[in-house]
């Protein structure tokens, strides 16, 4: 069996933004050596996560658009006020919440050393608390 885990970082530059980081997990994949297993994304973050959706501009507009309709920044949300544990006020509220809606993982197979995937297929880091340096991981698991 083989197994590699990488931690990779990023700056993210906006505070809700859609990093694709498809060819990041792809090389993952391949360095693992790995000809058939699994692969796993996971972001280390509370208000940043990972999905998959097709590879075009409209599409991550309209999941942002989509997200802050669902889980606005102005909500009146119970985490929105001073937490005595954190010693200051939390102002993310709506990022933890929109983390329910894109999740922090993804799986796909791993065939012939490389990622199957649909063609229009692209996986997403989900920055929802930018800009900030994130780091997500991704596991091969295999033979």
């Amino acid at each position: 069996m083989k197994a590699r885990l990488e931690t990779i970082s990023l700056q993210t530059r906006k505070p809700q933004q859609l990093v694709n980081v498809t060819e990041q997990v792809e090389a993952v994949v391949a360095k693992s050596g790995a000809a058939s297993g699994l692969v796993t994304v996971t972001s280390m973050h509370t208000t940043a996560g990972i999905t998959v959706n097709e590879r075009v501009e409209c599409v991550q507009a309209d999941i942002t658009a989509f997200l802050e309709r669902l889980a606005p920044k102005d909500g009146k949300y119970r985490h929105a006020r001073y937490l005595q544990e954190w010693g200051g006020s939390a102002a993310n509220a709506e990022s933890h919440l929109r983390l329910l809606l894109t999740g922090v993982s993804e799986s796909f197979p791993v065939r012939e050393g490389k990622l199957v995937r649909g063609s229009l297929q692209a996986i997403y880091f989900v920055e929802l608390d930018g800009p900030a340096l994130r780091h997500y991981t991704v596991q091969v698991i295999g033979e």
